[in-house]
C-alpha cells in the first residue's frame, strides 16, 4: 500500500470517526479503538493505551492528539495532517452549518429531542471506552492502586463539590508511574553489581 493510499485512508477513517461522534474524544476512544486496532490493526492493544496516556497527557483535545499519533504512527508526518484534518473537519463543517442557523435550529422541538438522545449515547460510549480500557489493564499492585485511589478521589470530590481538577490526578498519576519506574531501574541496576 502506497504512502496516499494510506494517507487517504487515515483521513476518510477520521473523517467518518469525526462525523459521528458526539461528545468529544473521550466518545471517540472506543471508535478509534475499533478502527484501528480491531479491524485495521494498525495498533497493538498496548500501544493503544500508551497512545491515550500521550494524547490525553499532551495539550491539545485528546481526539486531535490520538489522530495526530495514530497518522504519524502509520504515514509519518503527511500522514498525521492527513488524519488531523479528518477528524476536525466534521466538527468544524457541522458548527459553522449550525451557526448560520442556530437560534432557529435550538427552538426545533425535535433537535432538542434528539440532543437528549445523543447525551445518553455519548455516556454510553465515554463508559464503554473506559470499561474496555479497565479491562485492558495490566493488573499489577500499582495500578490497581492508583485506580482504586483514583476512583475514590473523584467520587468523594464529586460527592461533597470539591473542585479538584482532573488534571491534578492525571500529573498525580504520571508521577506516581514515573517513580516507580524510576524506583525499579534504580534497584535493578543495584542488584548487578
Amino acid at each position: 500500500m502506497t504512502k496516499r493510499s494510506i494517507c487517504l485512508r487515515l483521513f476518510l477513517t477520521m473523517f467518518k470517526i469525526g462525523l459521528f461522534t458526539f461528545g468529544g474524544g473521550y466518545a471517540m476512544i472506543a471508535l478509534l479503538e475499533d478502527e484501528f486496532v480491531a479491524k485495521k490493526k494498525w495498533l497493538e492493544k498496548n500501544e493503544f493505551l500508551d497512545m491515550l496516556a500521550i494524547a490525553e497527557s499532551t495539550p491539545g483535545p485528546i481526539a486531535i492528539n490520538s489522530a495526530t499519533y495514530i497518522g504519524y504512527r502509520s504515514a509519518g508526518v503527511l500522514g498525521a495532517l492527513c488524519a488531523t484534518l479528518g477528524v476536525c473537519l466534521p466538527s468544524f463543517i457541522i458548527i459553522f452549518t449550525i451557526s448560520l442557523f442556530f437560534d432557529a435550529f435550538l427552538e426545533i422541538k425535535y433537535v432538542q429531542y434528539a440532543f437528549r438522545g445523543i447525551q445518553v449515547a455519548v455516556i454510553y460510549l465515554i463508559l464503554s471506552a473506559g470499561l474496555k480500557m479497565l479491562r485492558q489493564l495490566d493488573k499489577t499492585p500499582l495500578s490497581v492502586s492508583l485506580f482504586c485511589i483514583a476512583t475514590v478521589a473523584l467520587l468523594l470530590s464529586s460527592f461533597f463539590a470539591a473542585g479538584l481538577s482532573v488534571i491534578l490526578f492525571i500529573l498525580a498519576g504520571g508521577a506516581v508511574g514515573l517513580s516507580a519506574y524510576l524506583i525499579g531501574k534504580l534497584r535493578r541496576g543495584g542488584n548487578k553489581s
